[in-house]
């Protein structure tokens, strides 16, 4: 188990996950679909991107047997754009340290500080930017289970994904403390 009441963590990237793009003409002829966005109306003219972003993810995503938690570029502006296009409530957010050094070579610059804030907690960390670098870094360093999800920016978060985190994330629940779920 994860602890009383202490469910795993899902850090959340925005652009690429949420929101697609990268596209061909010939994979989307028309174009990305767009979405109103009843929970937060007007948000797609001060942002056209968050037009791109399916208002339903929100309760799929809250729907999901962890603590979500923003670890994206967006920082403290993705609770004031993307969680009302979502109907989700304010999330914790990872802040980004400026970084002193880079990282070991191939490995995203969100890696270390990912791995820090969940402090031993089992996480999945959802993006469109995680390698095998990123994998075996944490695989190598990370008491607990934890799932690096890569997603498609062309397509974002879809149904196959949604299989994926939720199996995890209630194998990873149940799981006696000291279990891998890698």
């Amino acid at each position: 188990m994860t602890g009383p009441g202490r469910p795993p963590l899902l850090f959340l990237d925005v652009d690429g996950t949420l929101i697609p793009f990268g596209a061909t003409p010939e994979q989307l002829p028309g174009g990305y679909p767009t979405y109103d966005n009843p929970f937060a109306p007007g948000a797609n003219e001060i942002h056209p991107l968050l037009a791109r972003i399916d208002p339903a993810l929100g309760a799929r995503l809250a729907a999901l047997p962890c603590e979500l938690v923003w670890a994206t570029t967006w920082e403290y502006e993705a609770n004031q754009w993307i969680a009302p296009v979502l109907g989700l409530p304010e999330l914790p957010v990872v802040c980004w340290p400026d970084l002193v050094d880079e990282p070991p070579r191939g490995l995203h610059w969100k890696t270390r500080t990912l791995l820090a804030w969940s402090a031993g907690r089992p996480f999945v960390w959802v993006d469109d930017e995680i390698t095998g670098v990123d994998q075996a870094w944490v695989a190598g360093r990370h008491p607990t289970p934890a799932l690096l999800h890569r997603v498609d920016p062309s397509c974002g978060l879809t149904d196959r994904d949604f299989t994926v985190l939720d199996a995890w994330l209630r194998a990873v629940g149940n799981a006696p403390t000291g279990t891998d779920g890698r």
